[in-house]
């Protein structure tokens, strides 16, 4: 059996973690209902999301693994309405961030943050009709919302927030990695990760 061939355990892990990293998302989403907060989304999930994460990458030894869960999200919140940028988001950060675990070997906690920031920055496809679609997507947003919500969220998420979230999404991604590293020390010494 070629042991970098994907099986059946890695498809197990592959969705439990999945369900788990959804549920951090959902929790971080009802942030979203006070404009101000709209803003520091991605942090708090790179932080939540980190624990989850980092235990998947210490059951991940195959390149694939990553890019699969990326689908997964990609076209959940698609067919959530989040438009065909949220597929085109998770599905390129998803292989990208695969390629960098891969060339850490999947044992490098260095390069596994920067892997798990990679993976993170996939949610810009989810807000990027804020920014790239704008007048469509905020006459939705005040039809589901209200005009007072759509005015706060334009006012909070402005066309430059989609570059500023890629360092928010670092921070998120870093503090959530260490703290998963340290709450996993334990999972991380018996995966061989340094």
């Amino acid at each position: 059996m070629d042991k970098k061939k994907l099986n059946a355990k890695d498809f197990i892990n592959i969705g439990i973690f999945t369900v788990i990293y959804f549920v951090m998302f959902f929790i971080t989403g009802m942030l979203g209902y006070i404009p101000i907060f709209a803003v520091i989304i991605p942090l708090v999930l790179g932080i939540l999301g980190g624990i989850p994460f980092m235990l998947f990458l210490t059951k991940t030894d195959k390149f694939g693994m990553v890019t699969i869960m990326s689908i997964i999200f990609g076209v959940f919140w698609f067919l959530m309405g989040y438009t065909w940028t949220a597929i085109v988001g998770y599905v390129v950060f998803g292989i990208i961030s695969d390629l960098v675990l891969r060339a850490g070997k999947y044992k490098s906690f260095k390069i596994d943050v920067i892997g798990y920031w990679l993976f993170s920055c996939g949610m810009i496809g989810c807000q990027a009709p804020m920014w790239v679609m704008a007048d469509t997507y905020m006459a939705g947003i005040e039809q589901s919302m209200g005009a007072q919500y759509a005015s706060e969220l334009a006012r909070y998420m402005p066309s430059w927030m989609g570059i500023a979230a890629i360092a928010i999404i670092f921070v998120g991604a870093l503090l959530g990695s260490l703290l998963g590293h340290k709450m996993l020390k334990k999972h991380f010494e018996r995966a061989g990760i340094v």
